[in-house]
């Protein structure tokens, strides 16, 4: 289900918003920064939006907005040659901060803590189990269900779609299920992601 064989892609979209920003004379870690600031407004709208539904076309748009400057600031540094490992650990420590901020907002606005803390666990545990792949010399893994680039999609297009899709189903809004879906899917992509990484360690023995 991964998004990231679409990677080239967007890299190349992206490619004029990034000639804008180098004139602006915007570093890639001020756009790193920058969009922790946008995750924290993103989930006080998610957030809002369990009382006022109009609120997640707001918190919607903000988490693709998210999504767009976490390409942004990767594609910056590339192209101006001021990547740094300095920077690739900022950017990884803030998506892990937005991660958690923006789920949480999701969790707060639906009021479902229970499956919502499994889900943020699930969340963390994918991303750390791919750079801990790396620190054992696997490489990056990007393989799963479900990556960040799936997850910022899948919150801000059902964010948008629950401003008109406001009803229950068996219990929950479409928000609420979406909630249950990273539940499942983003735990089972980080044992997927633990047992690949386990087989290439045996295989190099």
């Amino acid at each position: 289900m991964t998004l990231d064989r679409f990677r080239a892609i967007s890299n190349r979209a992206i490619t004029p918003f990034v000639s804008v920003a180098d004139r602006l004379g915007l570093s890639p870690n001020a756009v790193t920064v920058g969009s922790m600031g946008v995750a924290v407004a993103a989930a006080v709208a998610l957030a809002i939006a369990g009382d006022d539904p109009s609120w997640y076309l707001l918190g919607g748009a903000l988490v693709l907005f998210n999504g767009f400057l976490d390409l942004l600031d990767g594609a910056l540094a590339r192209q101006t040659d001021s990547a740094t490992p300095e920077g690739d650990f900022l950017d990884h420590l803030v998506d892990r901060y937005a991660d958690v901020v923006i789920l949480g907002g999701v969790v707060a606005g639906v009021g479902r803590y229970d499956i919502g803390f499994v889900a943020i666990v699930g969340i963390l545990l994918n991303a750390y189990v791919g750079t801990q792949a790396q620190a054992v010399g696997l490489g990056r893994m990007y393989e799963g269900l479900v990556t960040r680039v799936e997850v910022l999609l899948l919150i801000g297009g059902v964010s948008i779609a629950a401003v008109w899709v406001r009803g229950e189903y068996f219990g929950l809004t479409i928000v609420g299920w979406l909630i249950v879906f990273f539940m499942i899917a983003s735990n089972a992509t980080a044992l997927q992601r633990a047992v690949l990484s386990w087989r290439q360690l045996r295989d190099r023995e």
